[in-house]
């Protein structure tokens, strides 16, 4: 169940008409923030983003099913838009075996490190002027700590 502050900065970036992959980015960063703090792990970060993702899915927000991806992984995310507009609560077994299962993956999943590799993976996919985009947004974000550095 996502927090309450995480679920309030979603609908507030709703109301501001933003898209809903913005609105899901709020749920993918309290994903990092609980792999960071400890609460479980994930495998890779890749697979990190998907579990904001599907919490966003869950929680109401139109995300479509990833374009690229199996039949498997596009019916999930179609089941879980579903489920969030019958409000029916998921299997507390299967919450509990999950979340049992994340708990033995590692850590580094969400360190700034492993982040940064897989945005610039991400762009290179997209092109170079995404990844040229990516590089000139990620000079103005580091702050002059990081320049003089």
């Amino acid at each position: 169940m996502p927090e309450k502050a995480t679920l309030e900065r979603a609908k507030q970036d709703k109301r501001e008409g933003k898209a809903p992959s913005t609105q899901a980015g709020e749920f993918v960063r309290e994903e990092m923030d609980h792999i960071r703090e400890g609460k479980h792990g994930a495998r890779s970060t890749k697979q990190a983003i998907a579990i904001g993702l599907s919490k966003a899915r869950r929680a109401g927000v139109e995300l479509s099913p990833p374009k690229k991806g199996s039949e498997a992984t596009r019916r999930n995310a179609k089941s879980a838009i579903q489920r969030s507009k019958s409000k029916a609560k998921p299997s507390a077994k299967r919450s509990a075996a999950v979340l049992n299962a994340l708990r033995r993956e590692g850590h580094a999943s969400a360190s700034k490190p492993a982040l940064a590799r897989q945005a610039a993976n991400a762009a290179r996919k997209r092109g170079s002027r995404s990844l040229k985009t990516a590089a000139r947004k990620a000079v103005h974000t580091k702050g002059q700590h990081a320049h003089t550095a």
